[in-house]
């Protein structure tokens, strides 16, 4: 069975919303919003973990009739989607079956290309990883060497993982394309309108959904173009998605490190409005309000590093003088990371009485390095200034990484906004 159907509605659900409530989250009629109630319950299927959820509690939580829910858990069990995971007691009747996500059903891969480093991962339909490559790279390289040079690390990562076929590409994989692609750019022989997560194969075929590249801004996410990273201005309006798609023959998504550190963060469970703070080769941010991941219109948010905090201060890569960037990275070089904290806060507390968010997340390697130090200064100089709460992002070291594969994994379960920054092949 294809995944559109799968997921997508049919028959009575697509005409019956029961006694859901779209604005709270509950399943919708689905004439109106495609999909979102496969997508909601395979989510909710997602967020019960290994124990899994009864069809009888997915109907409750989602306010879909029983006989909706059975027909949506069918179909995803026949797509390969969904496991039984045991039964669950009863309040009254036989136990009830429980189902759980098949995690092999589907991977997607994330790649972190660094200043000075590449890391690409490969997730399960879960969001476990369940691979690593890391290497060494160079964006001074220039942007199609570089290109290459990521193209070659993911056939590795998938052939180590997956298992090589006889065309250099894993046994029985499968591109399957991503949900809801909007309307972004495409080849010509692609469709208008939405795409789904589906392509023909066996039951036992692995679903390799696609690649997230998240790399320094700034970048337009939705035409897939890096524009003048800093220090790096060969690779301003370089197409690195559609190369990388060409070369791969996989739907490839590009966006900022930081907003796929974001993206991770917001779907392990953080909510509110809330700001990842990275501090490695350079320093940038990646926002969250109001639960959503916030680009702005080119996306340019979150350009932390580069407001101005010294006037008459050092000069910066990008060409001003007295960047935040240029002054903490010069206070680390010097091993002053106590003057490091000190600019850092001043940057932070600019970002939360802007936005008025609820808290900063500290991540990247910089901060790994001396973690309690700047978690220390940062809080330190913002107690009597604002309410902030101010902590260590924690998790993964991988965490850039495999947000970038969320990019492509999360819109499966209607965790993200359209992903229409993503190019087919």
């Amino acid at each position: 069975m294809h995944w559109a159907d799968a997921i997508g509605p049919s028959g009575e659900e697509a005409a019956v919303s029961a006694t859901a409530d779209q604005g709270s989250g509950q399943g919708g009629n689905l004439s109106l919003l495609r999909n979102h109630n496969g997508s909601l319950v395979l989510d909710l299927v997602r967020r019960a973990g290994e124990d899994g959820i009864s069809r009888p509690e997915i109907a409750d939580y989602t306010g879909l009739t029983p006989q909706a829910v059975s027909k949506i858990t069918a179909r995803l069990r026949e797509a390969g989607l969904l496991a039984e995971a045991g039964r669950h007691p009863s309040t009254g009747g036989k136990p009830r079956t429980a189902l759980r996500l098949e995690p092999s059903a589907a991977y997607a891969v994330g790649v972190q290309l660094d200043r000075d480093e590449m890391t690409a991962v490969l997730l399960d339909l879960s969001g476990s990883r369940v691979a690593t490559r890391a290497v060494s790279a160079d964006l001074g390289a220039g942007p199609d060497v570089v290109t290459d040079r990521v193209a070659e690390q993911v056939r590795a990562l998938l052939e180590q993982s997956l298992g090589k076929g006889s065309g250099g590409w894993p046994a029985g994989a499968r591109v399957a394309r991503l949900p809801d692609a909007g309307e972004g750019p495409r080849t010509p022989q692609e469709p208008r309108g939405p795409v789904n997560p589906v392509d023909e194969g066996g039951e036992d075929a692995a679903r390799v959904l696609g690649v997230g590249v998240a790399m320094p801004g700034p970048l337009d996410h939705r035409a897939g173009v890096p524009l003048r990273v800093t220090g790096y201005p060969e690779w301003d309006g370089y197409r690195l998605r559609d190369e990388l798609a060409s070369r791969l023959g996989l739907p490839v998504a590009l966006d900022k490190d930081t907003n796929a550190a974001a993206l991770g963060i917001l779907l392990q469970g953080e909510s509110g409005s809330f700001a990842y703070v990275h501090l490695g080769t350079g320093i940038g941010a990646g926002l969250v309000l109001e639960g959503a991941v916030y680009r702005g219109v080119r996306t340019g948010a979150g350009e932390f590093g580069h407001q101005v905090v010294q006037l008459d201060g050092p000069s910066c890569a990008c060409g001003k003088r007295g960047c935040l960037e240029a002054l903490c990275l010069a206070a680390i070089a010097r091993g002053d990371i106590a003057d490091a904290a000190s600019v850092l806060a001043v940057g932070v507390t600019n970002l939360a009485e802007l936005l008025d968010i609820d808290q900063v997340l500290l991540g990247g390697r910089a901060v790994a390095a001396a973690e309690a130090e700047f978690v220390r200064g940062v809080r330190a100089a913002l107690r009597s200034r604002t309410h902030l709460m101010v902590a260590p992002a924690g998790g993964s070291a991988y965490r850039i990484a495999e947000g970038a594969a969320q990019l492509v994994l999360a819109p499966v379960f209607g965790r993200t906004e359209t992903p229409a920054g993503l190019r087919l092949r």
